[in-house]
């Protein structure tokens, strides 16, 4: 029988415990799961041993004040991406404190995400998502930035206001770094080669819908997007995980041809959605083994925390206190998952563990209530009546 079925599964279920330092914004793990960040209303980034669930570091700008956006960790470690509402970027060096890198950008940074294969120590490039631009990629050795496109030409359709350029609402990186997949406002994912700043496809999702989340799963082998239709759909990748631009045509130019691209790279595989409450989706990803999906509610004063497995069965619903939900982090490793909540509280959700006393001792009974027990004369005696 399924997990989704019995109910039974290695995902999380309960509150185990609250972390408070701050008003938290924003949260990342880094890749083994030993650490989390989080990005505060001040400004400051607070890294927790996850572990004893203390405080390991405070990264602090003494300039910026202004609440912080987007935490992201380079693949090694050693260093955080750290974006603010202040227009500021800066890449910490974690273990020594210093800034390796800052800059200040024309527009407030919604996520920026450090190249996930750089060979550099420090990381050299970034892609940074504005408030109300197109992504662009920043390399940290030249302080260059490229601006990337958010639609192709020929593929421009009939709006009513005339205007044909389409707002991208979010970026990713695939897997090994090579591709940037980008969702505009008009329901498209664009698959771009940043290195020489060119459109390899493009996917339709169905409807057309505004694209507002992009994520690709941990192993790099299914895409998440969460839409303005209040629909997570899961797509699979069909490029390979290593060298997907060397798969991609080079002569692609057309836009038939671009979409015919997109169609054999991308497959839809699942749709996930609340058919009752019509709920919008918040901070939704995968889970560290890419088994499970995970969505929370948009909904003001609502902490609810939505699980699917990968095949589309609902699973659980998590509720937490009376307060709005503001981003979400799935433990790369381990079935743990860490909310935020509007008053800057994390709480950790894991598995609800029964212990099972009759797997040791087959002739243990569970009480729901104390019985009084009546001794017998001979219970203690070496060697009872009936043995004698």
């Amino acid at each position: 029988m399924s997990d989704s079925i019995t109910g039974q599964g290695d995902f999380p279920e309960v509150i185990e415990a609250c972390l408070d330092h701050g008003i938290m914004k924003c949260i990342a793990f880094n890749r083994r799961g030993t650490l989390l960040a989080a990005g505060c209303s001040d400004g400051k980034c607070v890294i927790w041993d996850f572990q004893t669930r203390g405080i390991a570091k405070e990264l602090k700008d003494k300039d910026c004040v202004a609440a912080v956006t987007s935490v992201c960790w380079s693949k090694s470690g050693h260093h955080i991406l750290v974006s603010a509402a202040d227009n500021s970027l800066t890449l910490w060096n974690v273990a020594k404190g210093e800034k390796a890198f800052q800059t200040t950008l024309q527009q407030t940074s919604l996520q920026a995400h450090l190249h996930p294969n750089s060979g550099s120590s420090p990381p050299s490039l970034c892609l940074v998502s504005p408030f109300s631009s197109a992504p662009f990629i920043l390399d940290f050795r030249t302080n260059i930035t490229t601006v990337l496109p958010t639609s192709f030409p020929d593929s421009v359709t009939n709006h009513s206001n005339g205007n044909a350029h389409y707002t991208p609402t979010a970026a990713c990186f695939n897997k090994s770094g090579d591709l940037v997949y980008l969702g505009n406002s008009a329901g498209e994912i664009l698959i771009i080669d940043h290195q020489h700043n060119r459109v390899c496809g493009i996917f339709k999702i169905s409807g057309g819908a505004v694209i507002k989340n992009i994520v690709f799963s941990r192993n790099g082998k299914y895409l998440l997007t969460n839409s303005s239709d209040r629909t997570i759909r899961i797509y699979e990748n069909l490029l390979p995980l290593k060298d997907s631009l060397k798969t991609l045509e080079n002569d692609v130019s057309e836009i038939k041809k671009l979409k015919g691209v997109g169609l054999k790279r991308l497959s839809i595989f699942r749709e996930f959605q609340d058919s009752v409450t019509k709920v919008h989706w918040k901070a939704p990803c995968f889970s560290g083994d890419s088994k499970w999906v995970v969505g929370g509610s948009a909904s003001n004063g609502e902490h609810k925390i939505y699980i699917w497995d990968r095949a589309g069965n609902y699973v659980n619903t998590l509720e937490g206190p009376t307060e709005a939900l503001v981003d979400l982090a799935w433990h790369p490793v381990r079935p743990i998952l860490v909310s935020v909540s509007l008053t800057g509280l994390a709480y950790i959700w894991v598995k609800d563990d029964t212990e099972e006393w009759s797997a040791f001792a087959p002739d243990f009974r569970e009480l729901d209530e104390n019985e009084e027990y009546v001794e017998q004369e001979d219970d203690f005696d070496l060697m009872p009546d009936t043995e004698k």
